[in-house]
């Protein structure tokens, strides 16, 4: 190796955080979020509790981490029915309750 290509002590790399690959500079946390909400992130473990070969308990986690379009291509919109999470599916869940309610007036009625 030539002395010219050698690396010296002060260009050698002690800043290990990650690097935007684009620009070589170290990515700050919002870069790292968009990519993770940008590509998605899945998290999955399980608990299992046993006592003596007798399964107690089991707990599985699965915890997904993407932006809201990222998550519709995945086909996952559950908070968009979720009563908890939107005013539409509050009415939904009125109208639904409403529709149960005058079933069971009719069924009282022809029996």
């Amino acid at each position: 190796m030539n002395e010219s290509a050698a690396l010296s002590p002060r260009e050698i790399r002690t800043d290990l955080r990650p690097r935007d690959p684009d620009s070589g500079h170290p990515a700050n946390l919002a870069d790292i979020l968009e990519r993770v909400l940008d590509k998605g992130i899945v998290i999955a473990g399980d608990i299992q509790i046993n006592l003596l070969d007798i399964e107690l308990l089991t707990i599985k986690l699965r915890l997904l981490v993407a932006s809201v379009d990222r998550a519709r291509e995945m086909g996952i919109n559950w908070w968009e029915t979720d009563p908890q999470l939107s005013s539409g599916a509050g009415q939904l869940q009125r109208e639904n309750d409403e529709l149960r309610e005058r079933l069971a007036q009719l069924e009282e009625r022809n029996a």
